[in-house]
């Protein structure tokens, strides 16, 4: 089942963000952002299996959220793909003193819930710090490398595919290894450890390249209120 849920949310999450953004326009984009973040922080506590490979359940939620500073980039700017990160680094700064915050609280007699939340929470803080320093470095290389790209190749869709696949691919890369160094070195033997990281990138990278047909995709969808607003894009 693992394989299969695993192609259900490529899908699943990468059509959602179109849908958001076609509802709401940049802001949906920036909500999905958000949400990618604090989902995947707590998905990616947990080890799986797909295709025999070790891995762990948020890595196609996490790299979701490279779609969405690639749609804002080639829609709206740099700008704007820059606040999607400053939004989302936010959020998940006020996430970690929220959870630990939370377990700070004595349970009562009747609680049955606060040993699964001390489980969970308990490995935020380091789930999170290790997230906040991969997710800073790595957008903010994904958004540089993807007008970098762009410089040199135009605003043509010809180019489409290179700027999305190449600033992803290099940006997940620095992510992976960041953020899984960080957050595994010690918590599992040396053979998982490796496998993790490797099968990480690899998960990954195989989202980049399902989510370029999105990128297509958002180029050509014109928000809702926008169209309203007669508002105008960057590019055609």
């Amino acid at each position: 089942m693992n394989e299969l849920i695993f192609v259900a949310t490529v899908l699943l999450y990468l059509g959602c963000a179109l849908l958001l953004y076609w509802l709401y326009g940049k802001n949906g984009l920036f909500a999905f952002a958000i949400f990618g973040t604090l989902l995947g922080n707590i998905a990616v506590c947990k080890c799986v299996d797909i295709f025999g490979i070790s891995t762990t359940a948020g890595n196609v939620l996490y790299a979701a959220t490279f779609l969405v500073t690639d749609i804002l980039s080639e829609k709206y700017g740099r700008h704007e793909a820059h606040n999607a990160v400053k939004y989302s680094f936010s959020i998940m700064v006020l996430w970690l003193v929220g959870t630990q915050i939370v377990l700070q609280f004595t349970p009562n007699a009747s609680d049955y819930i606060s040993d699964s939340l001390t489980v969970v929470f308990g490995l935020v803080p380091r789930i999170t710090v290790a997230s906040l320093i991969g997710f800073i470095c790595s957008q903010n290389i994904d958004v540089m490398l993807y007008h970098a790209i762009w410089k040199r190749t135009g605003n043509g869709k010809a180019g489409l595919w290179l700027r999305n696949n190449g600033s992803t691919l290099t940006s997940q890369a620095v992510d992976t290894l960041l953020f899984v160094t960080l957050a595994f070195w010690g918590t599992y033997p040396l053979p998982v450890f490796i496998s993790i990281l490797l099968s990480t990138y690899g998960f990954k990278a195989l989202v980049a390249i399902f989510d370029t047909p999105f990128a297509y995709l958002a180029r050509r969808i014109t928000p809702r209120e926008e169209k309203a607003d007669g508002a105008g894009v960057m590019s055609a």
